[in-house]
């Protein structure tokens, strides 16, 4: 199954993102390259933070997707980091999340390339052995 993302979609979720955050302080945002780098710049105009290079103590940390956990779990441990995914595979437990989708679905990301997004899933597939 395919789910396109729209920009749409996607400004409000950056609009609820913000308003779950507005009366939280971090010391800045971080967005996972590169899913979680266009949410990042988003949510720094919304709620007024300063992109950082990497995360560090009380970020608030975001990234596209949320599937196996390998990539969040990395910054799991930041001390009073907060962290927000537009799309988790799974049921949230440490993480936010706007949207909860099933392990099948593929989502095209308005930022993406979308005559690409077909050898992308294929190549996404392969590598973890379910094609």
């Amino acid at each position: 199954m395919i789910n396109y993302f729209s920009w749409d979609q996607f400004d409000k979720s950056v609009e609820l993102i913000a308003n779950k955050c507005k009366f939280l302080e971090f010391s800045g945002i971080y967005g996972i390259p590169r899913g979680g780098l266009c949410l990042a710049v988003a949510l720094s105009h919304k709620l007024n933070l300063n992109l950082i290079s990497e995360p560090i103590k009380n970020s608030l940390i975001v990234d596209d997707i949320y599937e196996t956990g390998t990539t969040l779990n990395t910054f799991k441990n930041i001390d009073g980091a907060k962290f927000f995914v537009l799309f988790s595979k799974v049921k949230p437990i440490w993480w936010n999340t706007i949207f909860i989708t099933n392990k099948n679905e593929w989502i095209v990301f308005p930022w993406e390339n979308t005559l690409n997004f077909k050898s992308d899933r294929n190549e996404y597939l392969r590598k973890r052995g379910l094609r």
